[in-house]
């Protein structure tokens, strides 16, 4: 609990720092590309396509999904409202991985709390998050999901992911600096939760040899926020609020990810450099 303590302080200190290094970031990203920080925009959108054309129009032959509440939604909405969370959430698991081993060699040279280096790295992802929200949010304004009230619990998702984020973040990249082989398992890992959420296909109703997985496949939090940015986004729900044993589960889940990721840097952190 103390080292989680000293980590949150660390954040709150170095706020500021840490919004102007993710800014950085983000600038020095797209320094090189005549369109700049619009291929942030530009990927999504190719990929959001190629996966409408095969899961949309080739699997589902252009049915909607059911979210509950007696609510059809078209699928190409569906999935733009649940990709949007993954564009944020993959690339922020891969960086801040190993946003410390790869910086170590600057950082050793500055005062600023080692902490603050996957904050500032997940930061830079935000921003991009922002961008293309902004887009999908004027995009659904053309379609019959409009501005509702239940806009007002998206800050709230977005908390969530930050939090999760960044609680991840600080397992993953003491691990990986110590330890290099742990980058490339984050990497299979990401690729396997893209099929692993509901991101591509319905999981509310998953059943093999009578079994539902359904409820398994819930216990990975991306899940939660996941349909959380849907329930937002599209107006069909007050997701947080419906199901507040899985609230208390995601929650619980990011606590105990935190604990053990700031017990695990402030142990190690002082000889990152003697892994290198």
């Amino acid at each position: 609990m103390k080292s989680m303590i000293t980590v949150i302080k660390e954040q709150i200190n170095s706020f500021y720092l840490i919004l102007r290094l993710s800014a950085f970031e983000m600038k020095s990203e797209n320094a090189n590309n005549y369109l700049g920080a619009l291929w942030e925009i530009i990927n999504p959108m190719i990929q959001l396509g190629i996966y409408w054309f095969v899961f949309g129009i080739g699997i589902r032959k252009g049915s909607s999904v059911d979210m509950g509440h007696g609510v059809e939604v078209p699928f190409f909405m569906w999935l733009l409202t649940g990709m949007l969370v993954w564009f944020f959430v993959n690339p922020s698991i891969t960086a801040s991985s190993k946003s410390i081993y790869s910086r170590i060699q600057l950082i050793s040279k500055m005062s600023f709390p080692m902490s603050a280096i996957p904050s500032y790295v997940i930061m830079a992802n935000f921003y991009q998050h922002l961008m293309l929200l902004g887009v999908v949010t004027v995009i659904l304004q053309f379609t019959e999901y409009k501005l509702s009230l239940y806009y007002i619990q998206l800050p709230y998702f977005m908390f969530a992911t930050l939090m999760f984020l960044f609680s991840l973040a600080l397992i993953t990249s003491t691990l990986a600096t110590i330890v290099r082989d742990v980058q490339q398992m984050i990497q299979s890992v990401t690729k396997m939760l893209l099929y692993l959420t509901p991101l591509l296909w319905k999981v509310d109703e998953l059943v093999i040899n009578g079994v539902d997985l359904a409820g398994l496949l819930k216990l990975n939090p991306l899940y939660y926020l996941v349909e959380g940015y849907r329930a937002s986004l599209l107006g069909v729900s007050w997701y947080a609020f419906e199901d507040p044993q899985y609230t208390l589960y995601f929650w619980g889940l990011v606590l105990v990810m935190l604990m053990i990721g700031s017990a695990l840097h402030l142990k190690f952190r002082n000889h990152f450099v003697d892994y290198m």
